[in-house]
């Protein structure tokens, strides 16, 4: 198999995120790939990282921690299994015709199905996903799996000042969101939304350089380093330029071009961008507005030279993520600990 493609069947087969060492491990003992190099994790993480970087939103893989990945929730997993000769286990199966959904997604299906608009307990959800084929796992304990994945979810969500789709009720219950409509978590989300809105518009009327200047600092908290702004003769040149680094191991120098459009951005800019790259250089395209299908399918050209994008939606949340733009308030909401039976708290988060 190609990396990509091992990659994808032995995260499919796990019950939570796996660090790049663990992937490599079990992609080398299933005899799923071959390498005669010296460093097979690097070029897995390598490969993983690029085909997140030039697929944001198609890419089956997401970076949970660093140099630990996992498959992006929502993304259906249907994997069909290739029965290697010589090397069959209990995982040697077919999948073929059944379709199959990550936890969080089987979660959805199961509380819409089962749960009449009331919060179900998530071994319950558990359970209903594996009785009905929605979820696969050769996992020892995916009650606990279930639940880790949903409480991961929304906390992604409340950093990106996001509603989750899940509401956690405490006790180990779990509801879905829009069958509130009202309430703290809908008030959250609708103020959220209006500030991301206003800051949006916020960066179309920013001073120019004052405005590279705030992508540079977006660019050195995601992990870049030698970060350069770059002289503006005129429109169509690079902006900035820097070296990603990831995991203290992997180093990739970077240009980096910045849209500060309405409309949306079009092919001919990503080939303008790529034909400005310097050697073993790739791009990045940040933009205020979003990318036309042509721009993507440019992008993501398999035969020419990588280029990153990075729409409104994303640059914003981005922002807020990283305290750039918006201060993030804390709500703190106390309930009691299913286990333990002593008080915890969870935080919802606004921004």
């Amino acid at each position: 198999m190609k990396v990509r493609d091992a990659a994808l069947k032995v995260l499919s087969e796990a019950s939570g995120p796996l660090h790049v060492e663990q992937i490599t491990e079990k992609m080398l003992s299933q005899r799923l790939w071959e390498t005669a190099g010296k460093t097979p994790s690097a070029t897995v993480a390598a490969t993983l990282y690029s085909h997140i970087k030039n697929n944001p939103e198609s890419s089956p893989f997401i970076l949970v921690a660093p140099q630990t990945f996992y498959l992006r929730p929502g993304y259906e997993s249907v994997v069909p299994i290739q029965v290697i000769p010589g090397n069959a286990t209990s995982a040697t199966r077919t999948r073929a015709g059944h379709k199959t959904y990550s936890f969080t997604d089987s979660a959805e299906k199961v509380l819409e199905e089962f749960g009449k608009k009331q919060p179900m307990h998530y071994r319950d959800i558990t359970e209903k996903a594996l009785g009905k084929g929605w979820l696969l796992t050769d996992g020892k304990t995916p009650e606990a799996t279930m639940y880790a994945q949903i409480l991961m979810e929304i906390k992604r969500y409340q950093r990106r000042g996001e509603q989750p789709r899940f509401v956690q009720h405490g006790k180990g219950f779990v509801g879905l969101s829009r069958w509130m409509g009202q309430g703290l978590a809908f008030q959250v989300e609708q103020h959220n939304k209006k500030v991301l809105q206003s800051l949006r518009k916020d960066l179309l009327v920013m001073e120019w350089r004052e405005f590279e200047e705030l992508i540079a600092r977006l660019l050195a908290e995601i992990g870049f380093e030698d970060i350069e702004l770059t002289e503006r003769i005129r429109d169509g040149g690079i902006d900035v330029r820097g070296t990603l680094v990831v995991g203290d191991v992997i180093r990739t120098r970077m240009a980096i071009q910045v849209k500060r459009w309405k409309n949306n951005v079009q092919a001919p800019v990503v080939q303008q961008v790529r034909g400005s790259l310097g050697t073993h250089e790739q791009g990045l395209i940040i933009t205020t507005s979003d990318f036309g299908k042509g721009a993507r399918d440019e992008a993501a050209r398999s035969d020419a030279t990588p280029v990153a994008l990075m729409n409104g939606e994303e640059l914003v949340s981005l922002l807020v993520t990283y305290g750039l733009v918006a201060k993030r308030s804390h709500i703190e909401i106390f309930e009691i600990e299913e286990e333990a039976g002593t008080i915890g708290q969870t935080t919802s988060n606004t921004s």
